[in-house]
């Protein structure tokens, strides 16, 4: 599970060679002041290139983890830091593993759009009760055939301006709406879900249903 959970990040090779390099430091099966052979040791246990090794080396040499001795090669230098810099990246995977699991949420609910819909309709349904507590939860306003304006667009009306209402979703009929654009036409039979304060809720009623 490791192995794959690391795939997972999409970092570059070198730097994934070098946060295994400090996770076997972190372990003592690279001991302090042991020398670490690019060429040998690292391009042939990662199966990787020496530049690569190298890359990895020079990556682990800039936090202080290993130092170059010139004209004798790379040591081990620091456990402490090879632990920090290998539990930051399990940090960082975690993080990772949040986001994909978020992703493939996402996905899923695009599969499942229609399953999404009745159970937004059902958590708008049960907030209407809190909108003098919550001022952003949406209020409801469904459209008869009394009502004027009908067949006319959102940009036709100017409802922000006329009303200061933002419309978030408009139900027709067996479809929800969400985000509607200026050009969403509103019809009898329909639901507008909009924000705002009490006043802009009197205003979106006289808009529709001026002799009530």
């Amino acid at each position: 599970m490791e192995g794959e959970n690391k795939k997972r990040i999409l970092l570059p090779r070198y730097q994934q060679v070098a946060v295994e390099i400090a996770e076997r430091i972190a372990d003592k099966r690279y001991q302090v002041g042991e020398k670490i052979h690019a060429r040998s040791t690292l391009a042939s246990n990662f199966n990787v290139s020496p530049e690569t090794a190298r890359k990895a080396i020079n990556v682990l040499v800039d936090l202080g983890i290993m130092e170059v001795r010139h004209g004798s090669g790379a040591y081990v230098l620091s456990r402490e830091k090879a632990q920090v810099y290998f539990e930051k990246y399990q940090d960082v995977q975690t993080v990772q593993e949040i986001k994909n699991e978020i992703q493939a949420s996402v996905e899923k609910q695009k599969q499942e759009l229609d399953n999404v819909s009745v159970l937004l309709n059902q958590l708008l349904a049960q907030t209407k009760r809190v909108h003098n507590v919550a001022p952003f939860v949406p209020y409801e306003l469904t459209l008869t055939e009394e009502a004027v304006h009908l067949e006319s667009t959102v940009n036709d009306l100017n409802i922000w301006h006329e009303t200061g209402a933002t419309i978030v979703a408009i139900q027709q009929k067996n479809e929800l709406l969400l985000s509607p654009g200026p050009y969403a036409k509103i019809c009898a039979g329909d639901t507008l879900f909009f924000v705002g304060n009490e006043l802009v809720l009197q205003r979106m009623q006289h808009l529709f249903y001026p002799d009530k």
